[in-house]
């Protein structure tokens, strides 16, 4: 959507004469007017237009994008499961609709399947006495949870957000939650004005079915109600209607004739077009609705206006409208609280109260469990609800601003079998069985088998990424991705969530064929990809851009190779179980060959204030990745990112501490204390450098971590711009801290105290102050964990982030508030939460 900077800057020759005329401006007044432009000649020819015919010109628009990645909440209804699945009832209807905010507005909201987008934005533009505001540009943004216990922990994802004109003159209060019952997202508006004259407008910018280049959309006078749908037969649509009837509105094309353009060339809605087609042509649209004006009486100070707005969904118009009209006959007084599941409605109380586990770990919070509830919510509001099970990686599309909505795309919306595993854990560590039974369950949709769609070779791996529904999107072979569900089952198996007689079915069906495939490899064939794999060595490790001899990958196959020898026991079969077991003691015997040099080129601190020179050292340390198991040369690692591929020797990654947690190598080992020295190595220069230190709540030093040294997966540090800004990636591109490993680093640490038995009652709260205040200090004001943090190195873009503020990757991360979960489980229980004692127990014999 073109925003009124854009607007102002190309106006302000001419809006500086207009500013200066008009009665009575202060200094705020005299800003806020050079805003506004004195020339209309499009403005009156469009006008003019419009009194000729009501279909909007200027088809199709400006190129359409996603919003702002960095989400400051995410909502939808909590849904109970029916015998493990989601399913439609009279008394229990199902609500497919999810939400987003940012910058102060409603961003991205999907309907139908989770990453099924319907709209981009929705915010109001506010005119006054010689200015046109934006909601998201031109004020201040506070948000909070609208239903809270007495010690401030959120219990449900409602959320109030209110926006002050940084100027004074008015206020914007929004209640935002889902209808549980109806396809429905719904908004409960309070809009105050501190002087006469201020006008709010709606505009809201659709982007049907996944994309915002195909949209049709009218507006029904009569019955004051838009409706949008696609150019596609099929389509689904969108009507949006408030409580007050709307003084004026319009449709229009982004950029050319939407009201926000019409609104930033004169300050007055001008314009009032019906359709944007009557022949089936789409285009980026955009529906503006003004509101009546606050009139401030003589004697007071302020004037309100109150009113729901509503926004509904369905398969068809007819479907659409009636849902929307019911969610408003409802009203968002009782529609809030059957979300929340007060009094005999089920809602997200309800989901809470079912979390035994919880309410024990929030002693070992510093924030009283206020981002331990809200991880709760957050992780179950990202599953799917048509695919039971389907938990997706976040729900946001990464830099989001600056990439194309002309052809859909899921984003994160989207299965990972790596993201999955942890957001299972998390939900196991909290106390619900539930969703971790059906997670698992659900993983045999994504499973190759000869049933995959344009497969030929092996089956048994799991696919790198795909829709909820099972679509294929990334082919890329990852074994970490085909240990991991063996790894879940044993532990769903060992909870008891799994009964002996389940294990056994899901050993044959789907875990046997995946340990099969860690021992054997062999040929893959599917789109892209023609291979052959070779276990140890992965086609892709964690990060998904490199081939080769990665520990973390090795932690999850000799973990899921002895899970699955377990499991085989107990299923009877004896033959894989030796092999199995026999395959994973072989790999751990070769992980120092493969993965460590002891000709390396960077030096412990110690080292470094000798010498300020990189010297090589004999030391022995783990590499990020081993293209070639030859740790010792001087391999490169492939170009990734922007960035040109450097010596492997040169690259650090924290992924080798999953050796340590999963039980396969001990805390204390001598290559694990010598690669966590080069990794808090600060001095390194920063392209290589992992660790960086950023500062508390309570203003003590906590770690961050970023994911390898060379790493080009974050914005520019040379220009600022967002990572691969218009499809381009450059040499400046740099990876950026990501909170999540703070948690990884918190459990190693609590695996070596236990370790070393020197976990004393101080240690312990040291834990708690570094790692799990670490991870909420990493929370943003909505209590959303982020994929990524600001680092301080570079440009600071055009959002001029401070150090440690989320960027606009993508925020919330699953993953990341899922290993927050599990590291306030683990040292709560004293015990590493996903450690496998059969690991460490297998591998002594």
């Amino acid at each position: 959507m073109v925003g009124p900077i854009t607007f102002k800057q190309s106006v302000l020759t001419a809006a500086v004469s207009m500013a200066l005329l008009l009665a009575g401006c202060n200094n705020k007044n005299t800003e806020k007017s050079t805003q506004l432009s004195s020339a209309k000649s499009d403005t009156t020819q469009l006008s003019s237009d419009n009194q000729r015919n009501s279909i909007a010109p200027g088809i199709p628009g400006s190129n359409p994008t996603w919003a702002f990645a960095g989400k400051t909440g995410i909502g939808t209804s909590y849904e109970p499961y029916t015998d493990g699945s989601y399913q439609d009832s009279t008394e229990n209807p199902i609500s497919r609709v999810w939400f987003s905010l940012a910058q102060g507005i409603v961003t991205e909201t999907m309907f139908g399947l989770i990453h099924n987008a319907q709209l981009k934005d929705m915010q109001f533009v506010v005119t006054g006495k010689g200015f046109v505001d934006t909601e998201k540009d031109d004020t201040e943004h506070t948000i909070e949870y609208l239903h809270t216990d007495k010690h401030g922990k959120p219990l449900s994802l409602a959320y109030k957000l209110i926006n002050k004109d940084k100027d004074g003159k008015y206020q914007i209060e929004k209640h935002i939650f889902t209808d549980p019952d109806r396809d429905a997202l719904m908004m409960k508006v309070v809009f105050t004005a501190f002087e006469s004259g201020i006008t709010p407008y709606l505009v809201v910018n659709p982007h049907i079915d996944n994309s915002g280049a195909n949209d049709i959309a009218q507006y029904d006078d009569a019955n004051k109600v838009f409706t949008v749908n696609t150019t596609d037969k099929n389509s689904s649509v969108m009507s949006v209607k408030s409580s007050v009837d709307f003084s004026q509105a319009s449709v229009g094309f982004v950029g050319i004739s939407d009201g926000l353009t019409d609104l930033n060339s004169n300050g007055e809605m001008n314009w009032q077009y019906s359709t944007t087609s009557e022949e089936n042509q789409g285009g980026n649209v955009a529906l503006t609705a003004q509101y009546p004006s606050p009139i401030v009486k003589a004697g007071e100070q302020q004037a309100k206006i109150s009113f729901d707005l509503v926004i509904g969904f369905g398969s068809d118009k007819q479907t659409s409208l009636a849902n929307t009209d019911a969610t408003l006959a409802v009203g968002s007084s009782k529609v809030l609280a059957a979300f929340n599941g007060e009094g005999e409605s089920l809602g997200w109380e309800d989901y809470l109260s079912s979390l035994d586990a919880l309410n024990n770990m929030v002693n070992t919070t510093t924030d009283s469990g206020k981002l331990l509830y809200a991880s709760a919510l957050v992780l179950k509001a990202q599953e799917d609800k048509t695919h039971a099970g389907a938990l997706i990686a976040s729900l946001s599309n990464p830099w989001g601003d600056t990439v194309s909505a002309k052809v859909g795309s899921t984003g994160y919306k989207a299965v990972w079998p790596r993201d999955f595993y942890q957001c299972a854990m998390a939900f196991l560590a909290m106390g619900d069985s539930q969703t971790p039974k059906t997670a698992f369950e659900y993983l045999e949709k994504v499973q190759v088998n000869k049933n995959t769609p344009g497969y030929s070779g092996t089956p048994g791996w799991f696919l790198q990424k795909t829709h909820v529904d099972g679509q294929i999107e990334w082919v890329g072979v990852q074994l970490d991705q085909t240990a991991m569900p063996i790894m879940l089952g044993w532990k769903l198996w060992q909870a008891g969530v799994l009964s002996d007689t389940e294990i056994n079915h899901w050993y044959k069906k789907m875990l046997k064929p995946a340990a099969d495939f860690l021992v054997n490899g062999g040929e893959v064939n599917l789109d892209w990809n023609h291979t052959n794999i070779t276990p140890l060595k992965t086609q892709q490790e964690r990060w998904e851009e490199q081939q080769g001899y990665s520990p973390s990958t090795t932690a999850a196959v000799i973990s899921g190779l002895i899970s699955a020898s377990d499991i085989a026991t107990h299923a009877g079969d004896k033959e894989a179980a030796k092999r199995y077991l026999a395959t994973a003691k072989n790999m751990q015997g070769k992980i120092n060959d493969l993965m460590v040099t002891t000709a390396g080129l960077l030096s412990a601190p110690s080292s470094v204030e000798r010498d300020n020179t990189q010297t090589q050292t004999s030391l022995p340390y783990f590499v990020r990745l081993a293209p070639n198991g030859e740790p010792n040369k001087d391999n490169k690692l492939g170009d990734n990112n922007g960035r040109a591929g450097l010596d492997q020797r040169l690259i650090l990654d924290g992924g080798f501490l999953e050796l340590v947690r999963y039980g396969v190598t001990p805390a204390n080992d001598k290559t694990i204390i010598n690669t966590i020295n080069l990794i808090d190595n600060q001095q390194l220069e920063d392209n290589l450098r992992v660790k960086y230190q950023f500062n508390a709540k309570d203003g003590t030093a906590i770690p961050g971590f970023r994911r390898y040294g060379n790493d080009g997966y974050g914005e520019d540090e040379v220009n600022g711009n967002s990572y691969a800004e218009r499809g381009v990636n450059t040499a400046g591109q740099r990876g950026r801290v990501w909170p999540f490993f703070t948690g990884e680093r918190g459990h190693f640490e609590l695996a070596k105290s236990l370790q070393n038995n020197s976990l004393s009652s101080k240690e312990h709260q040291a834990l708690i102050n570094t790692y799990v205040q670490g991870m909420e200090t990493f929370a943003n004001e909505g209590l959303m964990l982020p994929e990524q943090v600001w680092d301080g190195v570079g440009n600071p873009t055009r959002y001029h982030y401070k150090l440690g503020q989320g960027t606009n990757s993508a925020t919330p991360l699953a993953w990341t508030h899922a290993e927050y979960i599990k590291l306030v489980r683990s040292i709560s229980d004293k015990k590493v939460w996903d450690n496998y004692s059969i690991v460490s127990d297998k591998l002594k014999q």
